[in-house]
């Protein structure tokens, strides 16, 4: 049986998720899901879309990767002041943030366990529980 083509894989995809597979959409989305599991800043996927001579802008950038979080096929993680990684992994996961290098990585599920959660306020629920650990490198 043929394999259907990452192209049309990432159209169908923007297209279960609502939104309209355009030349710049598809790309993007090529870029982000063909290599599974990823943590990317925008500027990080600008940078990947010039190096495969995407003609892109980073507000494109920026505006896409906000319409795929929208969408659901992105989670947001805000880490580090004005820092954004946008996560492939849809999961419930935490993260190791080194403060280094900004580099973000999974935990692995068995070592990370969430005893209590405190409860929502009144009229509300909580819909995801992100957990990032700061780390450096020992001196």
């Amino acid at each position: 049986m043929a394999q259907i083509p990452i192209k049309d894989r990432i159209r169908a995809l923007l297209k279960e998720a609502g939104l309209r597979p355009t030349r710049q959409r598809t790309a993007l989305g090529r870029i982000l899901f063909q290599a599974g599991h990823r943590h990317v800043t925008a500027e990080m996927l600008h940078e990947e879309a010039l190096q495969h001579s995407i003609p892109v802008s980073l507000a494109t950038v920026y505006n896409t990767l906000h319409q795929f979080t929208k969408a659901g096929l992105l989670h947001e993680l805000p880490v580090h002041g004005s820092k954004t990684y946008f996560d492939t992994n849809l999961t419930d996961h935490h993260h190791f943030y080194c403060e280094r290098d900004g580099k973000l990585m999974d935990i692995p599920d068995d070592q990370m366990q969430i005893i209590d959660v405190p409860e929502a306020p009144p009229g509300k629920r909580i819909s995801r529980v992100d957990i990032v650990v700061r780390i450096e490198d020992e001196d």
